[in-house]
């Protein structure tokens, strides 16, 4: 199964801590990981911004959201224990304990609302809307959302360059990729009679292996059909290196696998938008946000007979 929302690991959490001892999140992970009967694909899937997993993500949104109602206390760092009310909850709580329910409790009212001199009652109403998600799981969605948008403007500018124009793009992106990166290393080849390879680059420094290159700059609707990438295979035979197909559509099934047979990469226009994105090609920086966390390690310190050290 897929790793659970936020408010579909309430219960769960409170259910381990019924028995009344304290647990401490890491063993919470482990129990619950078992408990939901997780694969290593879904405990291993990360979050969008790389800081951690979905998994644990979730969970720690899941205590927080516990604790901020009530339902669960923390007795030392990173340690659980359940209250009167979260017993309570476990009896008498619906069987999905979400945040509807977490809004009876003033204490989770006047949390959702973010500002302790506002008005508990119905100060949540608008962040409720979004129940599901955690807010880490909204900035998530608006990440790739915002992605999603500029990649299609990117791929709008591409297709108002010339064909030639295209070419040389592709290779001053794999240039910026890391390859061909010193003087002479990346070459464009004749725009006629280029016998189906629009560029060559080197791999790596001295030149022992060559990368050849075809880059059609085609409409979105159009696709990329497996007698195109057999053409290029045929233009690269003999030539003893590797290649790389790129265009600013999409490839048919069958292209797919005949290209893996032939161990031909390919890049279409979702993928090449990719890579400008997170090589910052053809991109600039609009905004950046910083989201931080604990750094517990430097609360350890604190901890032999409450001196630094």
């Amino acid at each position: 199964m897929s790793v659970p929302k936020y408010f579909e690991l309430h219960r769960p959490f409170l259910d381990i801590l019924s028995d009344g001892h304290v647990y401490a999140m890491k063993e919470l992970r482990s129990i619950l990981a078992r408990k939901l009967q997780l694969s290593d694909q879904d405990l291993s899937e990360i979050l969008q911004s790389g800081r951690q997993t979905v998994f644990a993500n979730r969970i720690t949104w899941a205590g927080t959201y516990l604790l901020k109602a009530g339902l669960i206390e923390k007795p030392a760092r990173a340690t659980f224990i359940i209250t009167a009310s979260g017993l309570e909850a476990l009896k008498t709580g619906p069987e999905v304990i979400d945040t509807d329910y977490l809004l009876r409790f003033d204490s989770f009212k006047t949390f959702l609302a973010g500002d302790s001199t506002k008005k508990a009652v119905g100060a949540a109403s608008e962040p409720t809307k979004q129940k599901d998600e955690t807010p880490d799981d909204i900035f998530e969605s608006a990440f790739k959302t915002i992605n999603r948008n500029l990649q299609d403007d990117l791929l709008s500018e591409i297709m108002k360059l010339s064909p030639a124009a295209f070419e040389q793009m592709v290779l001053d992106l794999m240039a910026k990729m890391g390859y061909g990166t010193f003087v002479n290393s990346s070459k464009t080849t004749s725009v006629s009679g280029d016998e189906g390879i629009d560029g060559v680059i080197m791999q790596d420094k001295l030149g022992f292996d060559l990368i050849y290159i075809q880059a059609k700059k085609w409409k979105k609707d159009q696709v990329v059909g497996r007698p195109e990438i057999q053409a290029f295979v045929g233009a690269i035979a003999g030539k003893g290196g590797q290649g790389l197909f790129v265009t600013t559509s999409k490839f048919s099934k069958q292209a797919i696998e005949y290209a893996s047979k032939q161990h031909i990469i390919l890049m279409d226009g979702e993928r090449l938008t990719e890579y400008m994105i997170e090589y910052n090609f053809g991109v600039t920086v609009k905004k950046t946000f910083e989201i931080k966390t604990v750094d517990t390690d430097i609360f350890n310190d604190y901890d032999m007979d409450g001196e630094s050290f």
